[in-house]
């Protein structure tokens, strides 16, 4: 301890507080030498960072994954260490945001990346489930489509003037 007039830091206090500095002032109260930071550690993920990694994983495989495979396959691509936990999570949002589909396997779940496609519509269908006015919401998008883009539709709803069938 400093002897000068002006330190603050008394011995009751670095007993309460083993985090304050020489200098009579209060350091960084995780008490490591480091002052907190994450030395020797990656750097925190951006939010939605490793859902994307895990979506990608699913996308490349061939066949439903489990957390298991998951895991170690984002440990091969230098994710770096995640707790089975983790990735179990993360695969439980994804499933309940319709990303991903999950089929029981033994009693354990494997799962599936949705297509991008289905993805879209879910996407689609929630916002228009959002508005009162259907009509309105259905008639702007129509008029924003390019007219490739309406033929394509009016084909899939079986517009007379396409000669299509009906859906109805």
């Amino acid at each position: 301890m400093p002897s000068t007039p002006w330190s603050t830091t008394t011995a009751v206090e670095v007993l309460r507080y083993p985090w304050a500095n020489e200098e009579g002032g209060l350091g960084s109260q995780s008490g490591r030498e480091d002052g907190g930071e994450n030395v020797g550690r990656s750097a925190r993920r951006r939010a939605g960072e490793l859902s994307g990694q895990v979506l990608e994983v699913l996308r490349q495989a061939t066949a439903a994954l489990t957390p298991a495979d998951v895991q170690r396959r984002l440990s091969a691509a230098g994710t770096g260490p995640l707790s089975y936990s983790t990735v179990v999570t993360t695969l439980s949002r994804l499933h309940e945001q319709g990303a991903v589909e999950r089929y029981r396997t033994g009693r354990a779940f494997a799962y599936l990346a949705v297509a991008d496609s289905a993805l879209a519509a879910r996407r689609m269908r929630r916002v228009l489930d959002d508005q009162a006015d259907h009509e309105a919401v259905l008639a702007t998008f129509v008029n924003d489509l390019s007219p490739a883009d309406e033929r394509r539709l009016r084909a899939l709803l079986g517009d007379p003037d396409t000669g299509a069938g009906s859906r109805e």
